[in-house]
C-alpha cells in the first residue's frame, strides 16, 4: 500500500529561492516520469521524514498528491548538503503499480554461523544492496540471507539468494555476495616465525670458523 505524501505546487525557481525553501525546512523537489510533463514541488521536510520513517525507508512507494491529482512514485534521488547533509532537492519518479521497476534493496544478514566463528573467522556483506526488478507491490523491504550453515571455505553468490516471489535479481550470478574473512592466517605465521627466530639464536653461525681452530693475528 502507498504512503501518502502532501505536496505543494508553484514554487518559483532559482538558487536563492531554493536556499529560501531550506531554510524554512520546504524542500524543493520535481516529479516526472514516462509522458509527462515534470511539475515542480515542494514538500514540508517533517512530512518527507514521517512518509520514509517504514521499514521500506527511501524505497517506500508513495502516492504523491500534487494539486487535485495523484501520483504513485518513488524517491529516485536525494540531493544533500555536503556539510550538513540536510536534504535540499528531491527527484520523484512516477511509477506503474503493475510494470516491473528495477530498485536497490538493502542486504542484511541473519543466523549465526558457528562453525565461521569457532575457526576464528568472520562472515562479510561483500556489498549493501541488491538491485532487483519487481513490480511496486512486490518490492521487498530488504534482501535477507541466512549465514548459518557457512564454514571457512563457503561463499553466498548472487544466484544462491532466494528471492520473494515475483522478484528477480539484477547482475552477474556469480557475484560474491558474502564471503568469510579470517584473522588466524596471521597468527600462524606469527607463531611459525617465533621459534624460527629462537633457533638462529641457539646456532653458531654457519659462516663463522670453530672457536678452536681460530689463528692469532700478526
Amino acid at each position: 500500500m502507498a504512503t501518502t505524501l502532501k505536496t505543494n505546487i508553484g514554487r518559483k525557481i532559482g538558487s536563492a529561492e531554493s536556499r529560501r525553501l531550506v531554510a524554512t525546512d520546504h524542500i524543493p523537489a520535481v516529479i516526472y516520469g514516462h509522458g509527462m510533463v515534470p511539475v515542480k514541488i515542494t514538500v514540508e521536510r517533517r512530512d518527507l521524514r514521517v512518509a520514509l520513517a517504514g521499514p521500506a525507508g527511501v524505497n517506500t512507494i508513495l502516492e504523491l498528491q500534487v494539486g487535485d491529482a495523484k501520483y504513485p512514485a518513488i524517491v529516485k534521488e536525494l540531493q544533500r548538503d555536503p556539510v550538513k547533509r540536510v536534504v535540499r532537492h528531491i527527484d520523484f519518479m512516477q511509477i506503474s503499480l503493475t510494470e516491473l521497476i528495477t530498485m536497490d534493496i538493502p542486504v542484511h544478514l541473519t543466523g549465526i554461523a558457528k562453525a565461521v566463528l569457532s575457526d576464528g573467522g568472520l562472515v562479510d556483506a561483500t556489498v549493501n544492496t541488491i538491485q532487483i526488478r519487481a513490480t511496486a507491490a512486490n518490492i521487498p523491504n530488504e534482501i535477507l540471507i541466512d549465514v548459518t550453515a557457512m564454514g571457512m571455505q563457503d561463499v553466498i553468490r548472487l544466484s544462491d539468494i532466494a528471492l520473494p516471489k515475483g522478484v528477480s535479481a539484477i547482475g552477474d550470478p556469480d557475484l560474491v555476495v558474502v564471503t568469510v574473512l579470517t584473522t588466524k592466517t596471521e597468527e600462524v605465521a606469527t607463531a611459525a616465525a617465533a621459534p624460527a627466530e629462537g633457533d638462529a639464536a641457539a646456532t653458531p653461525n654457519a659462516g663463522a670458523a670453530p672457536a678452536g681452530d681460530a689463528k692469532p693475528t700478526a
